[in-house]
């Protein structure tokens, strides 16, 4: 859990007071099947349910996975930031389809950019290449 992947996000709302919503963004830190793992500021207990909207940032038009319902799992403090481990639900079954190719597709893209970044990082191999 070193860096944020790649140009994905996770937007949700919290409460704020009776009638207000806040929507907010947080950086995802891992995505796979099952959940993902989440940066915020924003306080929640394992147990509670969070509804996300994963936007895959792209030069034409933004890949979206809205309303992916999430169990918050494990919560870890990181200075004044929480990381959430994050299951979500309903995912698999046959009634959210759209939802999983959709989740899926950004997966795809998410693996595509960190081997694409991998490839041009500064490392011990490529500085050899250099070299030659």
């Amino acid at each position: 859990m070193n860096e944020a992947l790649p140009d994905l996000v996770a937007q949700f709302h919290v409460k704020r007071g009776l009638f207000r919503r806040e929507r907010v963004e947080a950086a995802l830190f891992e995505l796979d099947n099952f959940g993902c793992v989440m940066k915020t500021d924003k306080v929640f207990n394992p147990g509670d349910t969070v509804v996300l909207d994963l936007i895959m940032e792209m030069p034409f038009d933004n890949i979206r996975a809205d309303g992916i319902s999430g169990l918050v799992t494990e919560r870890r403090k990181h200075c004044s930031n929480f990381f959430y481990s994050i299951d979500f639900v309903r995912i698999n079954d046959q009634t959210s389809r759209a939802l999983s190719d959709k989740l899926k597709r950004i997966r795809d893209v998410v693996t595509k950019k960190q081997l694409l970044k991998s490839r041009r990082s500064p490392g011990p191999a490529s500085s050899l290449r250099q070299m030659a």
